[in-house]
């Protein structure tokens, strides 16, 4: 990849702050910095608590879609789930009708304060909006030690869950965890998320045994293309999952799923419905359950209205030349 330099990045970039609908993974303003370029736009939008090694990769995931695009694909739609925070069961309709069409939730577990009983609570409450035919997936971010896991997954598991995401933090307690569900006859598939953050990740998962599927993100990859041979590599069933995306960032990770060989799961990219605001007009949302294969361009009009304050727009074009600096020393780690 040929990498522009810092002087061309910093005349393409915008950065915004969007608020949320709910808190999500303690997030209540998604920041982003986005990048106009002779291909389309791209998100550079790393968690703050990324450094620059991490965060380099997503600049890498953004100059591919700003300055040259992504593979052909071979399907034009791609379908997605709902995604249900850690909100109260009697919040569930609401957010699930900001995902209309969906047959597919995600449903947030495992939240700091929370109890078991929460979970099986939210777990009920869509298992019972969806109905049987639904798919219900739950997501635990790491949050369960493996015998927490195990005893919640056997709980959890009377709503016929279609795959556990993450339900602790460790490669090799994934790998433990996959024993003893099989050991207690709990039959619930493991899916790594944040086991995956670097291409060498999806590989030790499948050495390991440690996951059924692989959730994958276009940016902490390093573009579409990169992520598309680590998939290959890997061998096992991916889910495309976002990061928070505005409809940008999202359009990369439905490049992805697009160009994917097989795609035997629905995609995790419908969370532009968590923002209360967006930089494209119309924004990248569900109709029918599925998102249209394109590219996205952000609207002038709603960069301005979610413009980043000053000091904040300047942290981020720190940001940007220091993982510029990664890139063109040698390239994200």
């Amino acid at each position: 990849m040929t990498v522009p330099a810092p002087d061309a990045l910093l005349a393409a970039a915008h950065v915004v702050s969007v608020p949320m609908r709910v808190r999500f993974r303690g997030v209540i303003h998604r920041e982003a910095l986005l990048l106009d370029g002779p291909a389309g736009w791209g998100e550079f939008s790393p968690f703050l608590e990324y450094g620059p090694d991490q965060a380099s990769r997503w600049l890498a995931a953004a100059v591919e879609a700003a300055w040259e695009g992504w593979p052909a694909p071979v399907r034009h739609h791609v379908p997605v789930n709902a995604t249900v925070p850690a909100v109260d069961a009697d919040a569930v309709p609401g957010v699930l009708a900001r995902f209309p069409g969906c047959t597919t939730a995600k449903v947030k577990v495992a939240e700091p304060g929370q109890a078991l009983a929460d979970d099986l609570a939210r777990v009920a409450a869509v298992r019972d909006l969806l109905g049987r035919s639904g798919r219900v997936r739950v997501d635990a971010n790491g949050g369960w030690s493996v015998e927490q896991a195990a005893d919640a997954l056997a709980a959890l598991a009377v709503h016929d869950l279609e795959y556990a995401e993450q339900p602790c933090a460790g490669v090799e307690e994934l790998r433990d965890l996959r024993l003893l569900l099989a050991r207690r006859g709990v039959e619930v598939l493991v899916a790594a998320d944040e086991s995956i953050r670097k291409a060498e990740d999806p590989l030790r998962v499948r050495d390991l045994g440690a996951a059924d599927v692989v959730v994958v993100k276009v940016a902490p990859l390093g573009g579409v293309r990169r992520a598309l041979e680590v998939v290959d590599a890997c061998g096992l069933p991916a889910v495309v999952s976002s990061a928070l995306d505005t409809s940008v960032g999202t359009a990369a990770g439905v490049a992805l799923a697009a160009a994917l060989p097989a795609l035997d799961h629905a995609c995790g990219l419908g969370t532009v419905a968590l923002l209360e605001g967006d930089v494209a007009d119309p924004s990248l949302l569900p109709n029918e359950g599925a998102l249209p294969v394109g590219m996205v361009a952000a609207d002038r009009a709603l960069l301005d209205r979610w413009a980043a304050p000053p000091d904040r727009a300047a942290w981020w074009q720190d940001r940007l030349l220091a993982c510029h600096g990664r890139l063109t020393a040698g390239g994200p780690r």
